[in-house]
């Protein structure tokens, strides 16, 4: 083995038996094996050196590959290594030109294959290591999701958040020890669900089924109001909408929200994609906390809430690639700050009620270019006994690119 690439072998339940001839000679070339106990255990033979891993893992990995420079090192991972798995971890690390991956059927290929799901039209998650109401994104009335969990309480984890959505009467099977001899299946649906796994290596299959107080939400813009706990200080849902087709979404982007609220544009944006994240700024701690919950239940629990005042609190975040103001435009100095943050070709989305703002929208406009709109929103609403239109205050939306000047 060449002492400077490490090479990642997958191994499933099945073990040494289940393994391809190349990975077991990898395994029996290898000078150091890393792994956790429990994969290190399923690898017969004498090695010079077995390393478990130490918990937590992250902050020790870089220390861990230093210390073994220069000598033959292979490292166990669940399944697929590439697949939510330590290779990915690794190629991140140190590039993917240092590694060899030798994989080995996914728990979710292996789950859809017991099945006879196609694992194309499959949503597929990890709630290991992640707050579980991740799963809040994806819940909809006829998906299929593959969950993959950390220990033997995960099917009841995912039976609670689906029960709390209103889907208690989805169809849940758990898949213990793919590939094994102990290999198990359990049927049953998330309302009724109360029994641990039999085994901590398992997956949850679920048939996502709403029951009749479900409320399905889309993952396009424009969320009804209702679904976000909020205080009044709202990005209004048809105004929402036009904000974040101006900002556009696309994977792997980073939103700053700045002064927002409930937090309504950073959650919808981090719902556009698995991949969107978004920092949510806000000064007033309640306003901070209610974000943190709106995100929980949208399904977004990674959104990141700032709780400070702007410009101050924008000190030392990460560079952005779309910024939302939907306060404060006259607040000294936010403007230049966010402008002076945003990576060149980002885009930045302002929003005004007020004449004062609105005026410096069109000051903004004139010295940095982009677009203004006005929206204009009527709603229905009662008028003695007849239905009349009720106009709502008009919103005036800037948008621009930092390429455009």
């Amino acid at each position: 083995m060449d002492a400077r690439v490490i090479t990642v072998v997958g191994i499933g339940a099945d073990g040494w038996d289940g393994l391809a001839e190349e990975s077991r000679e990898a395994l029996r070339s290898a000078e150091v094996l890393f792994g956790n106990q429990r994969q290190l255990d399923l690898v017969p033979g004498e090695y010079r050196e077995r390393v478990a891993w130490p918990s937590p893992l992250l902050p020790a990995l870089p220390g861990l590959i230093e210390r073994y420079e220069g000598r033959a090192i292979a490292v166990l991972a669940s399944g697929d290594p590439m697949f939510h798995g330590i290779g990915s971890t690794l190629a991140g690390m140190l590039g993917a030109d240092r590694l060899r991956v030798l994989p080995h059927p996914s728990s979710a290929s292996l789950a859809c294959a017991r099945l006879g799901w196609p694992l194309d039209r499959v949503d597929v998650l990890s709630i290991v290591g992640r707050p579980a109401s991740t799963l809040n994104a994806v819940i909809a009335p006829g998906r299929r999701l593959i969950v993959l969990g950390a220990g033997r309480e995960a099917p009841i984890i995912v039976a609670a958040v689906l029960s709390g959505r209103g889907f208690g009467p989805s169809r849940m099977t758990v898949l213990a020890d793919l590939g094994a001899e102990s290999e198990t299946f359990a049927h049953g649906v998330a309302s009724q669900w109360t029994e641990p796994a039999a085994s901590a290596l398992a997956v949850v299959a679920v048939e996502c089924l709403p029951g009749p107080d479900a409320d399905p939400l889309p993952r396009v813009a424009g969320l009804p109001d209702e679904a976000f706990e909020h205080d009044g200080q709202i990005t209004k849902r048809e105004v929402r909408a036009v904000t974040l087709s101006r900002l556009g979404p696309l994977p792997g982007e980073l939103l700053w929200d700045v002064g927002a609220g409930s937090g309504s544009v950073a959650i919808e944006w981090a719902r556009a994609h698995p991949s969107c994240e978004a920092i949510a700024v806000e000064d007033g701690p309640e306003r901070a906390k209610r974000i943190g919950r709106n995100a929980e239940v949208l399904g977004v629990p990674g959104v990141r809430v700032v709780e400070g005042r702007a410009p101050d609190a924008l000190d030392g975040l990460p560079t952005p690639d779309a910024v939302f103001i939907g306060g404060g435009l006259t607040v000294p100095g936010l403007l230049d700050r966010c402008w002076d943050a945003l990576r060149p070709g980002g885009r930045l989305v302002a929003n005004a009620v007020t004449l004062e703002s609105e005026a410096r929208l069109v000051e903004l406009r004139r010295t940095h270019g982009g677009e203004l709109v006005r929206v204009g929103v009527e709603r229905a609403a009662p008028l003695g006994g007849f239905t009349g239109w009720r106009p709502a205050m008009p919103v005036t939306v800037w948008s621009t690119r930092k390429d455009t000047l």
